[in-house]
């Protein structure tokens, strides 16, 4: 039996032009996870990561936290899976609101978009609408269980690490839970930035162990690195 340790990026830059990007906190995080690994003596047999800059940029601080060699050639193996992508929010939003929003900088535009998010991905999830420049909701749940199934397919036993996105972890853990439509997109909105969800498996199948866990977060001198966007 192995262990898939799936990670959500850092803190990126949610307002900004360019959200594929870590914010200097979300670089912290990252690190501060690494060494917390290190400390618990863990090792990686295989890395697999979106393809996006903050997946990048979060594989890369955990790797500097964890004191890894950056030479690909002297660590675990790094496999990069385009379908562990985020989805497209903005693409979403405009698909049931097309005229433009203000930058949501403020607590009020802050839940405003949420809210319309969480009315989008619902419509998305039962074929409703169809995003600009988006797969369908079938083939982006595809994307992340064809991950998981290679994880099953090649690594029997030992540790293997995930580096993604809020959506695509939640669709994970509702896949493996059956949940509804409902309930993963709950999972999607409520999971933080950098944090750890655990799945044994083995080659027949993934279970749960843990969910939205910030070991390297718990003291309360990092009570102010916990973010959700």
């Amino acid at each position: 039996m192995g262990t898939l340790y799936l990670v959500r990026h850092g803190q990126a830059s949610f307002g900004a032009d360019d959200y594929d990007q870590l914010s200097d906190l979300g670089h912290r995080q990252s690190v501060r996870l690494g060494q917390t690994l290190a400390g618990k003596g863990l090792t990686f047999d295989a890395v697999i990561t979106g393809t996006l800059r903050r997946h990048a940029q979060t594989w890369a601080g955990i790797r500097e936290g964890m004191g890894l060699p950056t030479s690909a050639a002297a660590g675990a193996p790094v496999l990069e899976w385009p379908g562990l992508n985020e989805y497209d929010s903005h693409a979403l939003i405009r698909a049931i609101a097309p005229d433009p929003l203000p930058r949501p900088d403020t607590p009020e535009l802050y839940r405003h978009h949420f809210r319309l998010l969480r009315d989008a991905l619902a419509q998305w999830m039962a074929g409703v609408i169809s995003p600009r420049g988006m797969p369908s909701y079938r083939e982006f749940v595809h994307g992340v269980t064809s991950a998981l199934d290679h994880v099953r397919q090649h690594h029997f036993q030992g540790n293997v690490l995930l580096v993604s996105s809020g959506g695509p972890i939640a669709t994970a853990v509702g896949q493996v839970l059956g949940t509804s439509p409902e309930t993963t997109i709950e999972l999607n909105l409520r999971i933080r930035n950098s944090a750890v969800t655990e799945f044994a498996f083995t080659p027949k199948r993934h279970m749960l162990l843990t969910y939205n866990t910030l070991p390297h977060l718990n003291e309360p001198e990092y009570a102010r690195w916990i973010t959700y966007a």
